[in-house]
């Protein structure tokens, strides 16, 4: 079972991501796992990454390619995998495909977690985190009992910079332009399935458990 995850920041491709993972035996990966684990190990390619981090440039879709693949052929994948966070752009989403290919392989499905940018703007501009324990809140889903105060150490509640609205929307549009067009590159290949991210979460799950295992 070979999945990639598809989705807005803040859709819920990682949550969903971690629970198939577990239910079914297969490992998470993630390509900001996978550049940490080798740049601390300092492989080959996680020298050849850092070179580039180091630089604040962009790892090349190459090299990134290299490192998921390298991430593949390890024991804990031979069963399948969930790829989340990778590919995000079409040269990405080619690249990976050709690399399949090249040893007689392919993904069996790309999961798109539907979620309007409205929705997703006030799930995550509502968010707070404690400035003191850490703890997280939501405004509307998960309020402090203290209302501006952190409930377990008192300590003021404060929005992150990532959460701020116009932040959310700049990342929502980066991925409409980048990220989106996968999924016609996906339905193309009739692997795409779609849910409905606007859902609780355990449906959700339910939603793409029932696609796993039609």
């Amino acid at each position: 079972m070979k999945i990639i995850m598809l989705g807005a920041p803040g859709a819920g491709k990682g949550t969903q991501a971690i629970r198939i993972a577990a239910e079914y035996q297969i490992p998470h990966i993630s390509t900001g796992d996978i550049f940490r684990s080798n740049i601390k190990n300092g492989t080959e390619l996680g020298k050849k990454a850092r070179a580039y981090m180091d630089q604040g440039l962009l790892v090349p879709d190459e090299l990134t390619v290299d490192l998921v693949m390298d991430r593949l052929d390890q024991d804990d994948a031979k069963k399948g995998y969930i790829l989340d966070g990778f590919p995000r752009t079409i040269p990405q989403a080619k690249a990976l495909e050709k690399a399949l290919q090249e040893r007689g392989d392919k993904l069996d499905y790309a999961i798109d977690i539907e979620v309007p940018d409205e929705n997703i703007v006030d799930r995550m501009s509502g968010r707070r985190a404690c400035t003191g324990c850490g703890a997280t809140y939501h405004i509307k889903f998960q309020p402090s009992a203290k209302g501006a105060l952190c409930e377990i150490c008192g300590e003021p509640l404060s929005i992150r910079e990532d959460d701020l609205p116009e932040t959310v929307q700049k990342r929502l549009d980066v991925y409409h332009s980048q990220t989106q067009p996968l999924i016609d590159f996906y339905k193309e290949r009739d692997i795409l399935r779609s849910v409905d991210g606007t859902k609780h979460v355990d449906e959700v799950f339910a939603d793409i458990s029932a696609i796993l295992e039609a």
